[in-house]
């Protein structure tokens, strides 16, 4: 029961979309017990993000909830792999790139909850 929210300044293309949904798609395995068959995603771009005083180079916030808990070691290496993958396919600098993570004690899917 995972869902990656991922906004960035950029305007996708649909190739650039499809790109990223794979590899997040891949990435979320990082995380034990979590797999793409549960995995929600979705997407903003185009976004008017403002980072350290302007909003004149491409930036990027991504949201990663999950039902459950795991360890910072696990959050660093998802970290890792989402800067690489947004870096790679949009062109968004590492540094300009924030990662936020919420574990949630109560998911809700078709009708009940978690």
């Amino acid at each position: 029961m995972p869902c990656i929210q991922t906004k960035v300044s950029v305007k996708m293309t649909e190739q650039q979309e499809k790109a990223i949904k794979a590899k997040l798609g891949q990435a979320i395995s990082l995380i034990p017990g979590k797999s793409e068959n549960w995995l929600m995603l979705t997407f903003e771009d185009g976004c008017k993000i403002y980072f350290q005083g302007d909003c004149d180079k491409p930036a990027a916030f991504v949201e990663v909830k999950i039902y459950g808990k795991a360890n910072g070691s696990v959050y660093n290496q998802m970290t890792a792999a989402i800067t690489d993958i947004l870096s790679k396919e949009l062109q968004i600098a590492p540094n300009r790139i924030y990662v936020k993570y919420e574990e949630v004690a109560y998911w809700g899917w078709n009708g009940n909850n978690f």
